[in-house]
């Protein structure tokens, strides 16, 4: 067989078994067998004798003697001279009559994909009776592939090869499951026939959907330009999507596909045409300029065709235009290949004259030897190394004399062949050689020669019984020592893969450097990729420490290489990991997306990265992950620039200050929203947009709040507002008409440590934010300066100020419910904070006349009938406790004790609600600095003249002496209410009684504990006041809720004991009014003394009378209340009689002993049908403190 034949089975046989083939075929075919051949098919190449030898060797024969003399005689097909030839169709008979159904099969297949499809086969194949059988008779098929045995019925859903079943005949049940998948393939290909021809079919009826009048009119005018048709829509996307993937565009491409989800970009066929492939985009715009080739005519032609098996008039039959194409065709390859030959013989001259050269420095350096070593160098045959680097290969060595040496530097074409030959079979052992592949001349390593003449074979053998192992991975690294520092890059792209593994996880950030570098300078895009995933995934669930190394490491990657490979190697693996399930993984990505912000490009800064977090924001269960998320976003915030992001921002401003965790909101006003105002003020947009979107959604939410605010949402905005402040105050000063004249000369006198409340982060640092503390002390001299004697004109940034934002906030402050003490505290530290930034200037001069406009102290700026005046609102507090305590000063405080006497005297007068004052005395008292001014305007209310004052002044006493110290109230508060009981009016002595209550509940000072006793009893004991109903009502409320947290000697002594008095004279009341309405304060004062330990004697002499005495009034008055007492009655008798649990148990509670069910449920039902007040009732639950 020639060495040029063609194996039409495609199988990559090597010359040496063709030879061999060839050199034992010598069974001549028969002449019947080539007559019938010549009939059947008339092309018949010779190149299709070669599978005939494969079905003899590869075959076991059915018959008896084993190999019949039909197999033997295919089995010499091919080998003889070129008369004997045998014709495919005397094969395809053949191969039938013995049954080697599958063997046909396979050569139909393969002559249908040459496109030399043989009728007797496709006929066979075809006709589906060919494949029944008779009953246990196993098929035989005849020439015309008939069954001995005729049809039988089959399937009526099987029409082709699936009735055959060869499993139940096979004498090889290992047979059974390839033959079966061989059908099931060839059925395959028939389907895939079908489909290829559905789509021409389509793809013709697609290009016909223009009509043809519009075909007309563009070809007749070719300025108009054709529309595109689906089928080149779909084609271009095709190329376009393949073009940025072959070029690093992976997110580029993410999107486009995204955008085309119709359409299969890893299917060409999917485009719908049933063409070839066409060129990518770079071969398009190459060739765009090049005139197109001449449509030519193709003809089938086969290699190594005998003539005698073609017809007589075939070559005839060519056109002779065919001829001059195939000949201008074979000119063209001609001029191709001999420009090639030029070039490769420039570069074998180059070659040798550096071989000369190499030659010339081995013999300089073997003079230098004085043994005179010999050193062979021998350039490698075969395929080179993959990494194409430089490397020492020590899996071999051959050593030859210096003669040998000598003789290989002169090898010809022929002989390098030769010895590439023999390379490739003792490659594979041990010391075969030394390679040193190297495109720079570098001195070569020499080696001392023993004076020995051993022949190389046995030298060779000799060194075999070093145990090396070069066949392995690993071995083959180690055996080959990288050269330069290409190669140890691409050396450690192929390690780093196996090393990871199988390092400890506490140990594996060692290794990010050499994965960073290895990353950065390797060349090949794929190992790089997979570097980074090592990176990404190197441990399981980094902690804060390994992932500040990583971070690092992405840093110093990203400013290695730039914007564009951070956009295409780095981003992609941040986005695998963002739904990763472990916490640690996602954080690690949401601080990656943070850390890179300064080194990726602005337009994927502004979209990819920022839509990434804003999902992550919005989607991620981990507080500690959005926490990461928020401080990332704050720093995209400090490098976009693309204004039209700036809803964008505002909208993950609000997700972020909503977030249910404290931590995402702390790193909000920290991280996000200064960065936020610092880029709405290079847009202009803070004073403008920011602060009015929040004060417009401040008034909206106490529009809807009337019937019940929001208090969490007001909190956020009036937070983010506060934390805008610093960059506000900023912004005046930079806008200020002495900005340009700000420079550093000279002393600048420091700036104060009080002059700034203290900044949450150095985000909201004035200074930082102005550039330096020095900067900021020039502007703040400069300001002071202007406010103080050139006033605000042309200074628009400070006059919106004025003239807009604080009108704004005093008229939404006016809007607030007084008595939500939450609103009230959150402004008033809005203000606190304004104000001490603003400065104290800007304070005197421009916020404290406006809230002095507003409040106007006088009786006439209160409504008293309907108690909606401006003092009785939530304006009053905020003023007093977020504007006048900005400063500590004297006058400050002169100022602010002025403003709540009048504000005190004025309500009292006016008979107005007392809320506002209540809520200035809450939340000054809860800074222990202003006690002693609350008691100086109290002792101003003491001493008044007005009974309503000192009324005023008693009932504020109780809501400053809590937190408040004993001494305080031994020498000031005590003598003060001692003075207040003193007066006439009884109205003024009953005010100071919640007071008294207090001072019991919260002070341990036995002195001042008797004093408040005596004057307790006084109340209750002196004559004057036994028809006193209010009195009664006001220390029966005290009781019940001081009572509980009382020192328990005086609940004991006191308390009980009048409480039993109290209600055994309610039942001689005459007046059902009074008699409700003290039976009611006494249900809820033993109520809530229940929960209290009270010995047995108390209980027998005072708790069960006063019970007792109480249901005798409910009975009459409130019957559901008669059901709860006679309960708790029972319960407590219960415990009487039972005296060692009462004494086992003496500290549990009378309400915690209701076990029963019964009880129970009465009680709880009762309970929930009751519609007086539970204030008392809440007093239950607490705690004794």
């Amino acid at each position: 067989m020639a060495a040029g034949t063609v194996n039409p089975f495609n199988v990559s046989d090597s010359e040496e078994e063709a030879e061999q083939r060839q050199d034992g075929a010598d069974t001549e075919r028969s002449p019947s067998d080539e007559a019938q051949g010549h009939r059947l098919v008339p092309f018949s190449p010779p190149a299709y004798s070669e599978p005939a030898a494969l079905l003899s060797s590869n075959r076991t024969s059915p018959s008896a003697d084993g190999i019949p003399a039909s197999a033997a005689a295919v089995a010499g097909i091919g080998g003889g001279g070129a008369e004997t030839r045998v014709s495919l169709d005397a094969i395809a008979a053949q191969l039938l009559r013995d049954q080697y159904i599958l063997t046909a099969l396979e050569l139909h297949t393969e002559l249908l994909e040459a496109g030399r499809e043989l009728p007797r086969l496709r006929d066979y194949f075809s006709n589906p009776g060919n494949f029944e059988r008779q009953s246990g008779t196993p098929p035989a098929c005849k020439e015309q592939g008939v069954g001995p045995g005729g049809p039988l019925n089959r399937a009526g859903s099987i029409s082709t090869l699936d009735s055959l079943d060869f499993a139940r005949y096979s004498d090889d049940g290992n047979r059974e499951s390839d033959e079966r998948v061989a059908v099931l393939e060839f059925e395959l290909r028939k389907a895939k026939e079908t489909i290829q021809a559905l789509r021409a079919n389509l793809t013709q009826a697609a290009e016909c959907e223009i009509p043809s009048q519009e075909r007309k009119n563009y070809k007749s005018s070719p300025e108009i330009q054709e529309p595109i048709r689906p089928l080149e829509k779909r084609a271009l996307h095709f190329l376009v999507n393949e073009y940025l993937l072959k070029n690093e565009y992976k997110l580029t491409s993410i999107t486009f596909s995204d955008e085309n989800d119709d359409q299969d970009f890893e299917l060409w066929d999917d485009v719908g045409l049933n063409i070839p492939k066409p060129p990518d985009l770079l071969q398009l715009y190459r060739n765009c300029g090049n005139s197109l080739p001449l449509h030519r005519d193709t003809v089938d032609v086969a290699v190594n065709v005998d003539p005698n098996d073609l017809p007589g008039d075939y070559f005839t039959q060519e056109p002779v235009q065919q001829t001059e194409a195939i000949q201008q065709q074979q000119e063209e390859v001609i001029q191709e290949l001999e420009y090639q030959i030029s070039l490769l013989n420039s570069e074998k001259q180059s070659l040798a004259e550096q071989i000369k050269k190499l030659q010339s420095d081995i013999q300089a350096l073997q003079r230098n030897v004085s043994s005179e070593p010999t050193s062979k160098e021998d350039s490698p045959c075969g395929k080179p190394p993959l990494d194409n680097g430089q490397y020492l290969d020590i899996r071999g060595v051959t050593e030859t004399d210096s003669s040998s040496d000598a003789n290989t530097t002169k090898t010809s074409a022929t002989t390098a062949t030769t010895d590439c030959t023999e390379s490739t079979t003792t490659a594979t052992q041990p010391h075969s050689k030394l390679k040193s592949q190297s495109q720079q001349v570098k001195t070569s390593v020499q080696f001392d020669q023993p004076n020995r003449k051993l022949s190389p074979a046995f030298h060779q053998a000799l060194l075999s019984f070093c145990r090396m192992s070069a066949d392995s991975r690993l071995g083959s690294e180690v055996s080959r020592i990288a050269d330069s520092e290409q190669s140890v890059m691409l050396m450690l792209g192929r390690c780093l893969p196996h090393i990871v593994p199988n390092v400890l996880l506490a140990k594996r950030e060692e290794l990010i450097p050499l994965i960073l570098c290895t990353a950065c300078l390797h060349p090949e895009p794929k190992e790089r990729d997979q570097l980074l995933h090592i990176l990404f995934n190197l441990i399981k669930r980094p902690d804060d420490e390994q992932r500040q190394m990583i971070l690092t490491g992405c840093v110093a990657f990203a400013r290695h290489v730039g914007p564009t490979r951070v956009e295409a190697e780095l981003l992609p693996q941040c986005w695998e990991q963002i739904n990763h399930k472990y916490p640690e993984r996602r954080l690690l990505v949401a601080e990656a997306c943070g850390a890179l912000a300064p080194y990726l490009p602005k337009e994927i800064r502004s979209s990819l990265v920022l839509s990434m977090l804003q999902q992550m924001l919005a989607e991620d269960k981990a507080d500690m992950v959005r926490e990461a998320v928020v401080k990332s976003l704050g720093i995209i915030m400090g490098f976009i620039d693309d204004p039209d992001k700036y809803s964008q921002g505002f909208e993950l401003m609000l997700l972020s200050l909503g977030d249910p965790s404290e931590r995402v909101v702390s790193a909000t006003h920290q991280v996000f929203i200064p960065a936020f105002a610092a880029w709405c003020t290079e847009l202009g947009n803070l004073q403008s947009q920011l602060i009015p979107s929040l004060l417009t959604r401040i008034e909206k939410l106490l529009k809807q709040g009337e019937y019940g605010l929001d208090e969490h949402k007001l909190h956020m905005y009036l937070s983010a507002l506060q934390s805008l402040i610093p960059s506000l105050f900023a912004v005046l000063l930079q806008n200020a008409p002495f900005t340009s004249r700000a420079k550093l000369q000279g002393d600048v006198p420091p700036i104060e440590v009080t002059r700034f409340p203290r900044p949450v982060s150095p985000l909201q640092d004035v200074a930082t934010i102005v550039g330096s503390r020095e900067q900021l002390a020039v502007l703040l001299q400069l300001y002071d300066h202007q406010l103080q004697h050139e006033g605000t004109t042309g200074w628009d940034s400070l006059l919106w100020v004025v003239n807009q934002f604080l009108p704004q906030l005093i008229e939404i402050v006016g809007r607030i419910n007084v008595s939500s003490s939450t609103c009230v505290h959150e402004f008033s530290r809005f203000f606190w904070r304004l104000c001490r930034t603003i400065g104290k200037i800007f304070t005197n001069t421009k916020v404290k006349p406006q809230f002095q406009e507003i409040l106007r102290l006088s009786e006439e700026n209160v409504d008293a009938s309907a108690g909606n005046g401006i003092l009785t609102k939530a304006t009053v507090p905020i003023y007093a406790t977020g504007v006048l305590t900005c400063y500590n000063q004297e006058e400050d405080r002169k100022l602010l004790v002025g403003f709540l006497e009048d504000v005190m005297t004025t309500l009292s007068l006016s008979h107005a609600p007392l809320d506002s004052l209540k809520a200035s005395f809450v939340e000054l008292g809860a800074n222990p600095a202003y006690h002693e001014l609350l008691l100086t305007v109290l002792w101003y209310g003491v001493v008044h003249t007005s009974a309503l004052v000192r009324c005023t002044a008693a009932r504020m006493f109780e809501l400053v002496l809590r937190g408040m110290s004993e001494a305080l109230i031994d020498k000031r508060v005590a003598p003060a209410l001692i003075t207040l009981c003193s007066g006439p009016e009884f109205s003024v002595r009953i005010s100071t009684i919640p007071a008294f209550g207090t001072i019991m509940e919260t002070v341990t000072q036995k002195e001042l504990l008797e004093r408040v006793k005596m004057q307790l009893a006084s109340f209750l004991e002196d004559p004057q006041y036994q028809d006193q109903h209010s009195l009664h009502m006001e220390i029966i409320k005290t009781f019940g809720r001081v009572g509980p947290n009382a020192e328990p000697r005086f609940r004991d002594e006191f308390v009980l004991p009048h409480l039993h008095k109290l209600a055994l004279c309610n039942n001689q009341q005459t007046v059902e009014s009074k008699r409700i309405d003290i039976a009611t304060q006494l249900f809820e004062a033993y109520s809530a003394l229940s929960c209290c330990f009270i010995s047995e004697e108390l209980m027998v002499n005072h708790f069960l009378p006063g019970l007792r005495c109480l249901r005798t009034d409910m009975e009459q008055l409130s019957p559901e209340h008669e059901v709860i007492l006679s309960s708790m009655i029972k319960e407590c008798e219960i415990k009487v009689e039972n005296k060692g649990i009462g004494e086992a148990q003496g500290s549990i509670s009378i309400a915690a002993s209701l076990v029963g069910e019964d009880a129970k449920t009465k009680f709880l039902s009762k309970m929930g049908q009751l519609t007086t007040s539970g204030a008392m009732l809440a007093n239950v639950f607490q705690r004794k403190k």
